[in-house]
């Protein structure tokens, strides 16, 4: 890991949140409740005086994100590997967009911003954004809080699969508990302000339950 690559994660999250890191589909998705559930979650981030960092796109829930948190006074940070912007879906109407040329930068320079990671529903690729951060937040390079905003019990069977890893001695009950789950953007919020990260020591293998 670079020296850039380690201060994007070497300061605790604070309790009030400045950037919202917000990991979303580019497509709408078969319902319209998760396009209800993107608007909730960004007035919700902008009520508590936050902004929203997210991937720069102007398709599907990116992009309702975008419009809805811009439509609620918010400032939105869009981050956009080169490639992608290049094709046309970049959101040219947010407060900042930011061209990198990779996808690895786009996600180091999310993480940089953000005091906090929500993820809405989306596909491979917000899945493995948030995987990333959470493996990441294990090994003790990140304490800032994660959540998932579980529209519908989109997100259920991932915290299922978490579950089953914790119960089969995968995963540490207090590395488990690092990532957060509600159905409400508002309760989802309010639990990860609250949230206190664990101690995570040399043996970060071993959970504090373990040890």
């Amino acid at each position: 890991m670079s020296a850039r690559e380690a201060h994007a994660f070497d300061t605790a999250a604070e309790p009030v949140f400045d950037k919202v890191c917000v990991y979303a589909g580019s497509a709408p998705g078969a319902s319209a409740a998760y396009a209800n559930a993107t608007r909730s979650l960004a007035a919700g981030i902008v009520a508590r005086g936050a902004g929203v960092v997210y991937g720069g796109g102007s398709l599907g829930l990116m992009g309702v994100l975008a419009d809805a948190t811009i439509e609620a006074g918010g400032e939105v940070t869009g981050v956009i590997p080169r490639f992608l912007d290049d094709r046309e879906v970049g959101h040219h109407g947010v407060t900042d967009l930011r061209v990198v040329e990779t996808m690895h930068e786009r996600k180091m320079l999310m993480a940089d911003l953000a005091d906090a990671f929500v993820v809405l529903p989306g596909g491979i690729g917000t899945l493995e954004e948030i995987v990333e951060m959470l493996s990441w937040s294990q090994l003790g390079l990140h304490r800032k809080p994660m959540g998932l905003l579980d529209t519908d019990g989109f997100w259920r069977p991932l915290t299922a699969l978490l579950d089953h890893m914790t119960a089969e001695k995968f995963v540490g009950l207090d590395h488990r508990r690092l990532l957060l789950s509600a159905p409400d953007a508002e309760e989802l919020l309010d639990a990860m302000l609250a949230w206190e990260a664990p101690a995570v020591g040399r043996q970060w293998l071993r959970s504090e339950d373990e040890t």
